[in-house]
């Protein structure tokens, strides 16, 4: 993302037409979670449950497509590469809540603490930025790949934003930390689930959703991987009409999250009745 020529880059993204009305939609579906009068007792479940569906969508997404129940029973993720996705994607979902503290001072940090704990027990490249040469094992993210100094250059300047701080509303900023990610593949692996799992870090530490009861993993399996990749090519364009599409496709995921909730709190009180 192109940072030339504006002092709170975020902000003006957050001015595009329709993105006024995307963040708007989102707060409406959040709110309507936290308003269950379900959460006012029982939010705990809630967040559990909501951690449990969005690391099955965010696996989904990577390629383990599996069903929730197996997830849910399954306690031995160390077999074949969609079990260690699934497992990387349960780990990444616990870790973020640890991170909330850390990430508007240290987003790098941050991000290279989710890769050391999706890629457990891999090689010397876990846990920090590619370096140029070395290859990228994100087969489901088809753009042409930056180099490495532009990589390291471009994430520096995520973070700085990020540091910074602004006055843009929590969807672009999360939008914004996804599609960057996904864009660049700052690792050698692991990197849409870091890239979603960032995307959950800035929703909920913004105060978006701090019970962290919406999540966005959810929805953007829902919406499915190629219209994710389709949203994703707006964001690589730099255009006006793609960043707001991208957006959109982002805010989308949140309010299919909050729904996925919202009848979880249905299905809590229809058995509590």
């Amino acid at each position: 993302m192109s940072t030339a020529g504006a002092t709170d880059p975020l902000a003006a993204l957050g001015a595009l037409p329709g993105v006024a009305d995307s963040v708007e939609s989102v707060r409406k579906a959040v709110d309507r979670v936290y308003g269950h009068r379900i959460m006012r007792r029982r939010s705990n479940e809630i967040t559990s449950e909501a951690a449990l569906r969005g690391a099955r969508g965010s696996a989904a997404l990577s390629g383990a497509d599996w069903a929730l129940e197996e997830v849910r029973r399954r306690t031995d993720f160390s077999g074949d590469a969609e079990a260690r996705t699934v497992g990387a994607a349960l780990r990444l979902t616990a870790e973020a809540g640890q991170l909330l503290s850390i990430w508007r001072q240290s987003p790098l940090r941050v991000l290279a603490r989710l890769h050391l704990v999706a890629a457990a027990g891999q090689a010397e490249q876990v846990g920090r930025p590619r370096q140029e040469g070395e290859p990228v094992d994100e087969p489901l993210v088809g753009l042409p790949l930056p180099g490495a100094a532009e990589t390291h250059g471009r994430l520096e300047g995520l973070a700085e934003l990020i540091v910074a701080g602004g006055s843009a509303p929590a969807l672009v900023t999360a939008a914004v930390v996804h599609g960057e990610l996904l864009a660049l593949r700052p690792f050698t692996s692991h990197n849409g689930l870091v890239a979603r799992t960032a995307e959950r870090i800035v929703l909920v530490g913004s105060g978006l959703d701090p019970k962290s009861v919406c999540p966005a993993e959810v929805g953007h399996a829902e919406l499915g991987r190629a219209a994710c990749l389709k949203a994703l090519d707006g964001y690589v364009s730099g255009t006006p009409e793609g960043m707001a599409a991208w957006i959109a496709h982002c805010g989308r995921a949140v309010e299919l999250g909050a729904r996925e909730s919202t009848a979880v709190c249905e299905a809590l009180q229809r058995g509590a009745a």
